[in-house]
């Protein structure tokens, strides 16, 4: 997926929530300003891929304990220069939890869900924003996860629980597309 290709995403990607709607907005014309909007090291952000993963039946959500941030998080990270978010967001999932890509599927890809939000100054680089470009992948919970050395943890986590272990506004987001996804299918 080139950067053209994600902004005809970006374009087509629909959503009920004024905040993402905003991050849309702004996410674009990031990227239509930035050709090489996909280097960890464009300051003053860079685009970033994750991934909302979810059991077969959409009752659990796998979050992972970032040792770095010291917080709980969907599966994702840096492009480090690939153009293809969607690639980079299936390679984060398969590295961070430790299961090969053939265990991972890709729901659709379409994208479920975008993210501004912003990195404090440390060791890496000065503080920054990640456009985090996120999409819906389904894994058996009855694997084992053994993770890697980014996390302390991995965790399956009912979606009723998930706001105790993370109660930002993109969660909560992603929370409630899941239950849309519950009630429709």
């Amino acid at each position: 997926m080139h950067r053209h290709e994600l902004l005809e995403r970006l374009d087509a990607h629909r959503t009920r929530f004024m905040e993402e709607s905003a991050y849309l907005a702004r996410a674009r014309t990031f990227i239509r300003m930035h050709q090489d909007c996909f280097r960890s090291d464009l300051w003053p952000g860079h685009v970033t891929g994750s991934a909302w993963v979810v059991n077969p039946s959409r009752d659990r959500v796998l979050l992972l304990h970032h040792r770095k941030h010291d917080q709980w998080f969907q599966p994702g990270g840096h492009a480090d220069g690939d153009d293809d978010i969607l690639r980079v967001s299936l390679r984060e999932v398969s590295e961070e939890t430790g299961l090969g890509p053939a265990q991972i599927r890709l729901v659709n890809d379409a994208l479920f869900d975008v993210d501004i939000h912003s990195i404090p100054v440390s060791d890496h680089g000065p503080a920054h924003e990640h456009i985090d470009i996120r999409f819906l992948m389904e894994m058996d919970d009855d694997l084992p996860t053994p993770g890697n050395d980014e996390s302390h943890q991995v965790l399956w986590v009912p979606l009723a629980q998930v706001a105790r272990f993370n109660n930002n506004l993109s969660t909560h987001r992603m929370i409630e597309k899941t239950r849309r996804l519950r009630r429709e299918g």
